[in-house]
């Protein structure tokens, strides 16, 4: 396991590369730039500036100036958020981030696996149908629209929770933005659960253990929920992925510190640096879950060698 971890790391630099090449040329292609909106300054005054940063330069010459900072661990100075770098920006937003993206990823999971798993115990019944009909449901309403309605309903009409900010993090300020990235993986999940769940329950070996006279209650969670369990292990690497992009527009929505708001907040003010050290951490996060996943899905099938 170890020789296909180290094999999947150095697999995983030259898709890294071209995330930060392909970036790198597209956020400069936008129009404008990082001192447009700023009041207007004389001439030699934003010719200074963009030689203290280097803007001045051919593309070509930044790229490979950005490229060796990247190496040396240096994502480069804030344009817009002054005496600040880059990465401590990052490391500021993170771990609101990290607490919401998780929470997010383990509601999805959990209650999309119990609601996957009690609607294919009940296959062509009436809770099959309503747990599978909120499921479409959940799938077709993206996250972006389900923040405006739970605020609409839970805050506005019920005040039951507050409707934005993110305070210490507790329960309450941390509901609203947590299901609304959450109910569309959870959708997911639960069909994928339940289609799992119905294929393996008509499995031999669950066929096996019924016949020698196991309780239901161990059949389904001992073996079956276990079998069931393996292409939800593998959606989850793409799941975290979806998750990950999605709370970008949620803590823009609800006002909460995180690194995503400082993504949207540097492609609007074209803080240069800023998108691009938010883009490589997504994408070292996203190479990262996807390559956990792949070794959860070894230990949960044996038939699974990484020779």
């Amino acid at each position: 396991m170890l020789n296909y971890t180290i094999r999947r790391l150095v697999g995983a630099v030259p898709t890294l590369f071209l995330i930060i090449a392909i970036s790198f040329f597209m956020v400069r292609s936008a129009p404008g730039g990082p001192f447009d909106r700023e009041r207007v300054v004389p001439a030699e005054i934003k010719a200074n500036l963009e030689r203290v940063y280097h803007l001045d330069e051919p593309l070509w010459q930044q790229f490979l100036r950005y490229m060796g900072s990247i190496l040396q661990g240096d994502f480069g100075p804030s344009f817009k958020y002054k005496d600040f770098s880059v990465t401590e920006l990052i490391w500021q937003g993170f771990p609101v981030s990290a607490q919401l993206g998780g929470a997010a990823v383990l509601l999805s999971a959990i209650a999309g696996v119990a609601l996957g798993a009690l609607a294919a115990l009940n296959q062509n019944g009436r809770l099959d149908g309503i747990l599978m009909a909120g499921a479409m449901t959940g799938i077709a309403i993206p996250n972006f629209v389900m923040a405006p309605l739970l605020t609409l309903v839970l805050g506005v009409y019920l005040s039951w929770l507050p409707v934005g900010g993110w305070g210490d993090g507790g329960l309450r300020q941390a509901t609203l933005p947590v299901l609304a990235l959450a109910l569309p993986q959870v959708a997911y999940v639960a069909r994928l659960t339940r289609g799992s769940m119905i294929e393996v329950l008509g499995a031999n070996y669950i066929r096996t253990a019924r016949a020698k006279g196991l309780p239901e209650r161990l059949t389904i969670t001992r073996h079956a929920l276990k079998g069931a369990m393996l292409p939800v292990v593998s959606y989850l690497g793409p799941a975290t992925a979806a998750v990950i992009t999605g709370s970008v527009v949620i803590e823009q929505i609800f006002g909460i510190p995180g690194i995503g708001r400082y993504f949207v907040q540097g492609a609007l003010n074209r803080d240069y640096t800023l998108v691009m050290g938010t883009v490589i951490f997504y994408g070292v996060l996203i190479i990262l879950a996807n390559l956990l996943v792949d070794l959860a899905y070894g230990l949960l099938d044996p038939k699974v060698r990484y020779d």
